[in-house]
């Protein structure tokens, strides 16, 4: 399983966000510029970090975004969930699969799907970001700065 780009790019933003001080905004530029990404897609991915209150987005020239103080206790595997958006790994149905009503796989990747769920749960945004991962950041952060 490879999780989609949106997905990944969402994560990518909630860690980046963890390690600015609550109430210092981050713009989309700086996020864009550090990791390389296209703008355009980018405001779709913050568009509905902020749509679920993960971030506070706020507009105009003194505008950025700040992660939402409760977001560093967000579930891994729930942040997954939400923004991969996908409640099956397979379609039997578009096209017809000539097994369909004989084969257990669908059942076997949906067990597998919810167990990774699961096992992801383990985790909060706030323990991904800890140690290496979350210096790593700061640094990013002044590097951005200077």
């Amino acid at each position: 399983m490879q999780l989609n780009k949106f997905t990944d790019i969402g994560l990518r933003v909630l860690m980046y966000l963890s390690q600015s001080r609550f109430g210092q905004q981050v713009t989309i530029d700086e996020i864009a510029t550090t990791f390389d990404l296209p703008r355009n897609h980018l405001i779709k991915v913050i568009t509905r970090l902020n749509k679920l209150g993960w971030i506070k987005a706020t507009r105009g020239r003194n505008g950025g975004l700040e992660l939402n103080p409760e977001s560093l206790n967000l579930r891994i595997g729930n942040i997954l969930r939400e923004l991969e958006n996908t409640t099956e790994l397979i379609n039997c149905e578009k096209p017809v699969c000539q097994f369909h009503g004989n084969c257990l796989l669908k059942d076997a990747l949906q067990t597998g799907l919810e167990s990774f769920y699961t096992h992801m749960n383990q985790h909060r945004l706030l323990d991904i970001v800890n140690n290496n991962t979350r210096d790593k950041i700061i640094f990013m952060h002044k590097a951005h700065a200077a």
